[in-house]
């Protein structure tokens, strides 16, 4: 059975869980009819629009 040599620091022991937990942020690209930021492959939450047509009826009021 496999036992540990020497105990392992806090410091040591957090470095290793801490490095693949880092958040990335979402590519965005601009959209092509209005100009906002939105998320690629989806239609735009301004305008309605994805790739050229209107897709989705966004409301004006809100």
């Amino acid at each position: 059975m496999a036992v540990p040599k020497g105990k392992v620091s806090r410091q040591r022991r957090d470095k290793r869980r801490g490095s693949n937990w880092k958040l990335t942020v979402p590519g965005l690209v601009k959209c092509a009819n209005c100009g906002a930021f939105k998320l690629p492959h989806r239609a735009c939450k301004a305008c309605g629009f994805y790739r050229g047509r209107e897709v989705v009826k966004v409301d004006e009021g809100k």
